[in-house]
């Protein structure tokens, strides 16, 4: 099989390293879901996560062109989620207004207006 950037796969996660899990893919393949690429946020021990033996969806997200090493991603399946007991970060935008510098006595009642704005969703 040719493996693409962007191919969406299933695989069993064969093996568990601080830094990443492996997956068996077909024919014989294997890749790497780095740490960075399991959850959203922050993923103290993969094991919280994810066991050897566990069936996973993946994407592939680079593929090494000399070793031909996989990179896969969990995170790129899942929508932006929070392992439970953990606080959702709040990101405030420039999005609708034009983006620009002001002073902070300006900037603030927009922030402090966006930020209720966000907490009564």
């Amino acid at each position: 099989m040719v493996y693409k950037i962007g191919m969406i796969l299933e695989g069993q996660i064969t093996g568990i390293q601080p830094y990443g899990a492996f997956v068996s893919l077909k024919d014989q393949q294997q890749g790497l879901i780095h740490i960075s690429e399991i959850f959203h946020g922050y993923i103290k021990d993969i094991n919280e996560v994810l066991s050897v033996g566990d069936k996973v969806t993946v994407k592939v997200i680079d593929i090494d062109e000399y070793t031909k090493k996989i990179s896969l991603s969990l995170r790129a399946m899942q929508e932006n989620q929070i392992l439970p007991g953990r606080k959702k970060k709040i990101y405030f935008t420039n999005r609708k207004k034009k983006i620009g510098f002001e002073t902070l006595e300006k900037a603030m009642p927009k922030w402090i207006e966006e930020s209720i704005e966000y907490l009564q969703m």
